[in-house]
């Protein structure tokens, strides 16, 4: 009796070794992709900060002529509810005259029903010289500059009644960021 096997008879099947190729590579990309998928995760921004992105503010609450502060990522916002005169001294400005030259309405976002409502005025409260918190209390000509708006006491940057730089050595208005109104009193900045 021979010890001798003969295998030269034997059938490979190539479907199913490729096939097994194929669950085994897949198996193996699904168990990396589980395993990479919270470091990924863990890298993008926290509930909380996420919450920080974005504020309500109800417009209801301030009085014809007063500013609301709030903080918003960890800047200031002003949101001014501009008297007819405020309104009115921005309207009459010849843009050609400004340095950044935009209109009132450019600074405005439109309500709900798609028209601007030039009573509230929202701005970052951050002066575009080098960053410092221009003042702008109504009632205070000192504090609201010579053109009735901001007044930025670190290098004399004047703002108008729009928070547009009209004197000093701001290179830009004061930025308008993004928001929109929830409903007529309410707006969600950011």
């Amino acid at each position: 009796m021979s010890d001798h096997t003969d295998n030269s008879h034997e059938h490979i099947d190539e479907d199913k070794r490729d096939f097994i190729y194929i669950a085994t590579g897949a198996a193996a990309a699904v168990g990396a992709g589980a395993l990479a998928w919270p470091l990924v995760m863990q890298m993008g921004k926290a509930a909380d900060t996420l919450a920080a992105g974005s504020i309500e503010i109800d417009l209801s609450k301030i009085s014809e002529g007063q500013q609301l502060k709030m903080l918003w990522r960890g800047k200031p916002v002003f949101v001014r509810h501009r008297t007819p005169a405020e309104i009115s001294e921005a309207e009459s400005v010849d843009i050609a005259q400004l340095k950044d030259p935009q209109t009132d309405d450019e600074r405005l976002m439109p309500t709900p029903d798609g028209k601007l409502d030039p009573k509230y005025l929202v701005m970052v409260g951050v002066c575009t010289h080098f960053g410092c918190v221009p003042v702008g209390e109504q009632g205070k000509v000192d504090a609201q500059g010579e053109y009735g708006g901001w007044y930025c006491p670190c290098h004399g940057s004047h703002y108008d009644t729009s928070g547009r730089i009209r004197k000093g050595p701001a290179p830009t208005n004061l930025e308008i960021p993004a928001y929109t109104y929830i409903s007529d009193t309410v707006i969600k900045v950011g």
